[in-house]
């Protein structure tokens, strides 16, 4: 029979990603608060990077009159913070701390780590030093915050969520032992470089040696640190059986527990709300499209998205850009299809004579020049995705049946051509695809079905291999999510089937896409927090365990 589940009484965990929206751990940490929260009133500290110079951050909620006392103990002691409460749902005490000072000592941080777990920074570069500096001073502020404000009695776990707050995790190992550590890797760094400088991954999984491979791709002090603490920490961690696998081959580690990533369906309007807000959607894309190209969009478009970080082949952005050039030649197709390419590119400012037919409004008929993307870029040339259209003539012609549309902004509301944030525009999709090559988990297509968008993803991802497992068989887009079969070598394979499955949900009728969308919505369902939270809970009793007994044994 299973032992009771030991509870932390306090949780720290520390992200760069804390206050400071840049991509899916922002939105794993942010949707999870209010279930802890609920969980552990106000037991819950979250720490960040301070990277706004004292300015104000909209995402943060000073309050200088919290914990006055230990701050301006911290304050003397030169670890400088802020203090209050993070602007998401659950509102959980949030600390910013400022890391500039740690860099002055750099080196002899980087000697100690050495010293303590063999963590070789020689070879550091780019965002390596700026990392380890916020991890280790987040390490002092749960350090400090434990000594002066709670009592040693009190269970207490440290979460450090990638590879950028290991320095720190490393360091509440060796000098705050009482303190259950936790580290979660969402995407090894070596296996995201490995996958993304062209080399099979899956194939060869078995046989790579991830320090080698480390020294190969000018990788070593982030790989070193990520499997020293992934060795070293109570409880190791990681979001799919996908990357489980891949850390267990790459940082010799298994994990002990799978977090797998859910949502909090709070931000998806219902009923008469969702209706209007996916017409809106809809009648705003549309009217983009029709002001950049010139062409008529009816609302019989079938408007199919792609999103996410830039990552051209890890994204599987290629196959995207393959399926949408072959659509143009499936007569199979039965609706006209616009496909967007949303991911944020570098960008030099929206453009001008975009913006203006957008403020005259009215329709168009003549397409404007360059009529494939919505912003001005800098390097154009250099670009991957306009790069695949021109060379493969994809110039939205008024006639052709197929139009793609880059979109190379982050859309947050402010990005002078949609002015709607994300979320505001994936609701007006019919369908999204991320035939992702490498792919931890995958909130892109979480997201796209809690909106009740059915989607199309790969057997390579966390998320696709989690939805088969749901419905018990190679999902389809029946079921809600087309899951393709993806390897090493098969990319011109997935983008035929993806093309193929457009051609098939364009030919749906509307009791049919009724049905996917109801499907759809029913996964997303399941993968509420309320119903993944369980598995942190094993984390949290796993590295308490490990705590009690290190105390034993020193008592002893």
């Amino acid at each position: 029979m299973r032992e009771t589940r030991l509870v932390p009484d306090f949780i720290f965990e520390s992200s760069w990603e804390v206050c400071n929206k840049m991509g899916g751990i922002y939105t794993v940490l942010s949707t999870r608060a209010k279930t802890l929260q609920e969980q552990f009133p106000d037991k819950l500290v979250f720490i960040g990077p301070d990277l706004w110079g004292g300015k104000e951050n909209p995402l943060f909620e000073e309050d200088a009159t919290m914990w006055r006392p230990w701050v301006k103990k911290a304050s003397e002691s030169g670890l400088h913070v802020r203090v209050g409460r993070w602007n998401i749902p659950g509102k959980p005490y949030t600390i910013l701390v400022d890391f500039q000072p740690y860099f002055d000592m750099k080196n002899e941080l980087y000697g100690k780590a050495w010293e303590d777990f063999q963590v070789d920074s020689l070879h550091a570069y780019g965002d390596y030093d700026e990392a380890c500096m916020f991890s280790y001073a987040a390490a002092l502020v749960v350090e400090s915050f434990f000594r002066n404000k709670l009592s040693s009695k009190k269970k207490v776990v440290y979460q450090a969520h990638e590879w950028m707050t290991c320095l720190g995790a490393l360091y509440i190992r060796k000098y705050v032992p009482e303190i259950a550590t936790i580290f979660t890797t969402h995407a090894t760094s070596i296996g995201r470089s490995i996958a993304g400088n062209n080399k099979p991954l899956y194939e060869y999984l078995w046989a790579y040696n991830g320090t080698q491979m480390a020294g190969e791709l000018n990788m070593e002090a982030k790989h070193s640190v990520e499997r020293q603490a992934a060795h070293n920490v109570d409880c190791f961690t990681t979001v799919s059986d996908v990357t489980g696998r891949e850390c267990a081959e790459l940082l010799d580690k298994q994990p002990d527990v799978i977090l797998p990533n859910g949502f909090e369906a709070d931000f998806v309007p219902s009923g008469a709300a969702f209706n209007k807000r996916r017409r809106e959607a809809r009648a705003k894309i549309l009217q983009v499209a029709n002001a950049l190209t010139g062409a008529e969009f009816t609302d019989d478009t079938l408007i199919v998205a792609t999103s996410g970080r830039y990552e051209y082949r890890n994204k599987g952005i290629d196959v995207f850009l393959e399926a949408a050039y072959r659509s143009l030649y499936d007569n199979d197709l039965q609706r006209p299809v616009l496909m967007l390419v949303q991911v944020p590119a570098w960008v030099e400012s929206p453009r001008t004579d975009l913006q203006e037919r957008l403020r005259l409004g009215g329709t168009y008929s003549e397409p404007l020049p360059d009529p494939v993307i919505t912003h001005n870029l800098y390097e154009p040339w250099n670009d991957p995705v306009l790069n695949f259209l021109r060379s493969h003539g994809m110039k939205n012609d008024v006639h052709s049946r197929v139009k793609v549309i880059f979109v190379p902004c982050y859309l947050n509301g402010n990005d002078g051509i949609f002015q709607m944030p994300y979320y505001d525009l994936l609701i007006g999709d019919d369908l999204a695809a991320y035939p992702s090559y490498y792919e931890p988990w995958g909130y892109t297509p979480l997201e796209a079905v809690a909106f009740h968008v059915p989607c199309i993803t790969t057997s390579l991802s966390g998320f696709g291999a989690w939805v088969s497992n749901c419905v018990g068989h190679d999902s389809r887009l029946e079921d809600g999510v087309e899951v393709i079969s993806r390897n090493d070598y098969n990319a011109q394979e997935v983008a035929e089937q993806l093309s193929a499955t457009i051609a098939r949900y364009s030919a749906f009728d509307k009791k049919t896409i009724d049905k996917v969308r109801r499907n759809a919505a029913a996964l997303a369902e399941k993968a509420l927090w309320k119903n993944f939270i369980t598995y942190y809970y094993d984390a949290y009793d796993i590295a308490l365990r490990k705590t009690i007994e290190r105390k034993k044994n020193k008592e002893a």
